[in-house]
């Protein structure tokens, strides 16, 4: 395990000697509320009590009665011969105290307020992680970074600037690089069935940016909004910090009720999916459900964002034709991205507009950041029209489709009777389910503890869960990594599950 700096403690603390308060309680206390703010973070190594206590000028004691408290109450831990550290797993009640920290500190009055749309966003979860960027055994949502084309990529971006145009170091269009689209235009015609113009093609930083920016556009404060449920807390996120109220749908075999919907309130604006291989559970939309959606949002004049996050992967058969493809009265706002197909990092996606919105949707995006790096969509672009997209889409689908067989084998030999799992026919993880009466949070803990991540479901809804279950990530995995972690799986799960 990597070793993070000595926390720098001397600023964070300020101990009054003349206070009533017992110095060990005030050290105790500032160490805590560093640790909630972030400022010392996780796995962060602390000074030696003696060295603390020099530096802070109180006795060892006060400082080993502080830190005593903070073991007790599982916010540091030791390591023999190593030292005092801060954990990397902190308890329960602490997941969300960064958020719930700053927005306390918004409404204090301390002369560095935030906005009440501050206060929102700080407060709204983006991920069921608390690290951000965190990969590993069994994170959702990560592609095959060790698959990644380097050679090919480095061939064409060394070819781009060998041969760059004067056009391309300049201020590019809003809407993105035209070339890149023209071959997304195409492309997804010809793969996912949408109906689209090159014109209402419109770059976005990834389809997170592609949510904020419709969230943005299409939403007023107040109004109400349809999500899955469970669902992308991504989405969640954007649409609440644009003031939403969001109203959670349940789920069933066809996917997302239209019925049950409409009783729990008619009064939308919008309407979030995933149709093609819903997130998290991955139902699939029926033909039927859809078409039901698309006459209930044009009788009721709402809108719909169909993510299709993860399209390209299903195993059997064709991926299933787009949503929007079926439009026929302009009511869909289609996402992509690819960050799934390539890497996170490449920070592309793509959003369609009907074409009365396309205008609208261009000047928001100049105002949020301009456009996208123009070079990075030349890039992109070359890599899609010489047919080296294709030929990696083809490449992972079979990758990940022995991965999720590697994973459900180990599954079935490591952890019987405390998973359940079934093979699924698209996508980038599994939705398993625990046995009965075992709380999907503290299993996720449990795991976290052991080195793994195994995000829970119910971090995913906004109503109760019918059932508790969590989500592993097998394509970002290699299989000695499946296999190891599987095994560190049913480690942490031994005593949970009896």
């Amino acid at each position: 395990m990597n070793k993070l700096p000595t926390a720098l403690t001397s600023p964070l603390l300020a101990l009054d000697q003349s206070s009533t308060t017992p110095l060990y309680r005030q050290l105790y206390d500032g160490l805590r509320q560093a640790i909630l703010d972030g400022r010392i973070v996780p796995g962060a190594r602390l000074p030696a009590t003696r060295a603390l206590a020099t530096e802070l000028g109180v006795s060892r004691n006060t400082v080993m009665s502080a830190f005593d408290q903070l073991f007790a109450e599982g916010y540091l831990e030791g390591r023999v011969g190593d030292g005092t550290y801060v954990t990397r797993t902190l308890p329960d009640t602490l997941l969300h105290a960064g958020a719930t920290t700053m927005s306390a500190v918004a409404l204090q009055g301390t002369g560095r307020r935030l906005s009440r749309r501050g206060a929102m966003l700080a407060a709204t979860p983006v991920s069921t992680s608390r690290e951000r960027g965190q990969v590993g055994a069994f994170a959702p949502g990560i592609p095959a970074i060790d698959a990644f084309p380097f050679e090919t990529m480095a061939t064409l971006a060394a070819r781009r600037w060998r041969n760059l145009s004067s056009e391309l170091l300049g201020y590019g269009d809003p809407a993105g690089y035209r070339p890149l689209r023209d071959a997304i235009a195409a492309y997804l015609g010809a793969a996912r069935g949408v109906r689209c113009s090159a014109e209402q093609v419109i770059i976005v930083g990834g389809s997170q940016q592609g949510l904020d920016l419709t969230a943005r556009v299409l939403l007023d404060s107040g109004n109400v909004v349809w999500m899955e449920d469970p669902g992308y807390l991504g989405a969640r996120g954007a649409l609440r910090a644009a003031g939403a109220e969001v109203i959670p749908v349940p789920l069933d075999a066809e996917g997302l009720d239209v019925v049950a919907g409409n009783a729990r309130n008619a009064a939308v604006r919008l309407v979030y999916i995933t149709p093609s291989h819903q997130y998290p559970t991955g139902v699939t939309m029926s033909l039927t459900r859809r078409l039901a959606l698309l006459e209930w949002a044009t009788h009721h004049d709402a809108w719909i964002i169909e993510d299709d996050y993860d399209s390209e992967y299903r195993y059997a058969g064709r991926p299933l034709a787009a949503l929007q493809g079926l439009d026929r009265t302009g009511r869909v706002i289609y996402l992509g991205t690819f960050s799934k197909v390539l890497c996170p990092a490449i920070r592309l996606g793509y959003l369609v507009a009907p074409p009365d919105l396309v205008d609208a949707f261009v000047a928001a995006r100049a105002l949020a950041d301009r456009h996208a790096p123009t070079i990075d969509q030349a890039v992109l672009t070359d890599f899609i029209v010489e047919g080296h997209f294709a030929r990696h889409i083809r490449r992972m689908r079979a990758l990940y489709a022995e991965r999720q067989a590697i994973l459900l084998e180990a599954i079935e030999r490591e952890l019987s009777g405390l998973l359940d799992a079934r093979p699924a026919e698209a996508g980038m993880h599994l939705l398993t389910w625990l046995p009965d009466g075992i709380n999907d949070q503290l299993a996720a803990q449990r795991a976290a503890e052991y080195g793994v991540i195994a995000p829970p479901l119910s971090a995913y809804n906004l109503a109760a869960p019918l059932r508790s279950g969590v989500l592993l990530g097998y394509a970002g995995v290699k299989p000695h990594a499946i296999e190891a972690g599987v095994k560190q799986l049913a480690a942490a799960w031994a005593k949970l599950c009896g």
